[in-house]
């Protein structure tokens, strides 16, 4: 079975100053989201799918998607504020992206196999891409999974952050 890795990649750095998503953190150039696709490649996904806004699309292809044209199916998807629902408007001013569940909406024409989402400037780590591998490769309709850290574990010394809390029922494996 075919997996697909949708990366969230629109921000705009507001607070940060600047796109995150392509600035190098690694010792040869390597940025956050690098790491994630070269650990879901060694997973088994076979394509990527990358979220980002048409505003630097350019700069995206030229800078990230290049780098993975000859190793994984790549394909884009744009997220706008234009890009809602029927019936739905943005408010006057609105400028940012709408967020997680927007974008992932905005994914829904090309993603139809099994996948994964990421962010694109958050560090997963190699097992939690084999754990979704191998969860999703036998998974069928309707089944989910998510990967969740301890709160503590990724709380950043350097200033605050947002953080979801995730509770299971008593009958979910935690592990």
């Amino acid at each position: 079975m075919s997996l697909t890795l949708v990366v969230l990649a629109a921000g705009m750095g507001s607070r940060y100053g600047g796109l995150k998503q392509l600035d190098p953190v690694g010792p040869a150039g390597e940025t956050v989201l690098d790491y994630g696709v070269f650990d879901a490649l060694r997973a088994g996904f076979s394509r990527v799918v990358f979220v980002i806004r048409r505003e630097f699309e350019t700069l995206f292809r030229e800078t990230i998607g290049v780098r993975y044209a000859d190793r994984i199916r790549v394909e884009y998807v744009f997220q706008s504020l234009e890009a809602l629902p029927s019936g739905i408007t943005p408010p006057a001013g609105r400028e940012k992206p709408w967020g997680t569940g927007h974008a992932l909406w905005c994914a829904r024409e090309v993603v139809r196999e099994n996948f994964a989402v990421i962010n694109a400037d958050d560090f997963y780590g190699a097992d939690s891409f084999a754990r979704l591998a191998n969860f999703l490769h036998p998974a069928f309709g309707g089944q989910i999974a998510m990967i969740g850290f301890r709160l503590k574990n990724t709380l950043s010394e350097h200033g605050g952050v947002s953080r979801g809390v995730c509770s299971v029922g008593a009958d979910a494996a935690l592990q």
